[in-house]
């Protein structure tokens, strides 16, 4: 009893052969990395413009008297700690965007602002932040409670809420504690539109901070005003 023996005829592997190449790719594609988009950074700045003092002998004068402010690390409270931008499309829920990250998280990026904003006010005869070996007569304790785009009315907004005390170093006596909040509309609904806005509530709230700093500065015990020219 003959067995037939079935074979391929050449036309079929001819097709056999001109498949295999794009197998080989697609194979080698699943093995290798996925490409993800690139992830744009963005930072937090201080675009407040500086004036010079029409009386700096004055101002010499006062800061000679003035406390010394010592500024702490800023901190964040859950969800704020991170890089990630957080926005928000329902009430207290957070989410973040994908391929838009922060430079550096909020805190880190905030509290030398604090510094140049508090030290601009002149109210101060230094003001440091710790850690470093100078002790001061006055603390600036900061929490970040929100920084977040919030798409929940139209236009969209962002919302930067921060707390702050002050605390008298001696006696480690609270002298003042206050939150401050600023909401300002995002030209348009995407993250850049948010960062900028992000900044402009950022600078409202220093300026704000500024001014309380340099109030209880003047009230506080043992400050003196300065000389009658």
């Amino acid at each position: 009893m003959k067995r037939t023996v079935s074979s391929i005829s050449p036309p079929h592997w001819q097709r056999l052969a001109a498949l295999f190449p794009l197998i080989l790719v697609c194979g080698c594609q699943a093995l290798g990395p996925v490409l993800s988009p690139h992830p744009n950074f963005y930072a937090l700045t201080d675009a407040r413009e500086t004036t010079t003092s029409a009386a700096p002998r004055a101002v010499a004068m006062v800061l000679a008297t003035a406390p010394t402010l010592v500024v702490s690390p800023s901190h964040a409270a859950a969800g704020f700690d991170s890089q990630r931008i957080m926005y928000l499309r329902r009430a207290n829920q957070l989410e973040y965007f994908a391929h838009n990250e922060w430079i550096d998280t909020p805190a880190r990026m905030l509290t030398p602002l604090i510094v140049a904003a508090v030290e601009a006010s002149g109210a101060f005869r230094a003001v440091v932040q710790t850690p470093s070996a100078v002790t001061g007569d006055m603390r600036l304790d900061t929490e970040i409670l929100r920084l977040q785009h919030e798409f929940l009315d139209a236009p969209s907004r962002v919302r930067f809420t921060l707390r702050a005390y002050l605390v008298e170093s001696g006696t480690r006596r609270v002298m003042a504690s206050r939150e401050f909040e600023a909401v300002v509309p995002a030209a348009s609904d995407d993250p850049y539109a948010g960062v900028v806005a992000g900044n402009r509530a950022v600078r409202a709230v220093l300026d704000e901070l500024s001014a309380f700093c340099a109030e209880s500065a003047r009230s506080a015990p043992g400050a003196r005003a300065p000389a009658a020219k």
